[in-house]
């Protein structure tokens, strides 16, 4: 078996296992670019660990008025403004239900666009 085979399987074992970790859109875009990357860049991509969206949905449910899955996600500021607002009096808490697991596969997609 020839290195492109066996890259090809491996990225489609990489784009089955993660697929739940980035905007399905996107899904084609990761797999060109990872057929192209080195072995070294491809062992890191894989070891990189994502934050899982329906995780991240229930941390929203139970703490998102603390501003806890902003926080995950890395939006300090939002974060901040969340627990300071109680969720903007919970308002913010229920929109962000609806919200976070896309939010949370775009975060994903720009981790593993900065590795690529």
């Amino acid at each position: 078996m020839n290195s492109f085979e066996e890259r090809k399987k491996q990225v489609d074992y990489f784009i089955i296992s993660k697929s739940k970790y980035f905007p399905a859109e996107n899904l084609p875009f990761i797999k060109e670019r990872l057929m192209t990357v080195s072995d070294d860049q491809f062992m890191i991509i894989n070891s990189l660990n994502f934050k899982d969206p329906t995780t991240l949905l229930l941390i929203s449910i139970i703490g998102g008025s603390l501003g806890i899955d902003r926080f995950l996600l890395e939006n300090i500021a939002l974060g901040i403004l969340k627990l300071i607002t109680a969720g903007f009096f919970g308002i913010w808490t229920i929109v962000d239900w609806f919200l976070i697991m896309n939010k949370t596969r775009e975060y994903n997609f720009r981790k593993i666009l900065i590795n690529l």
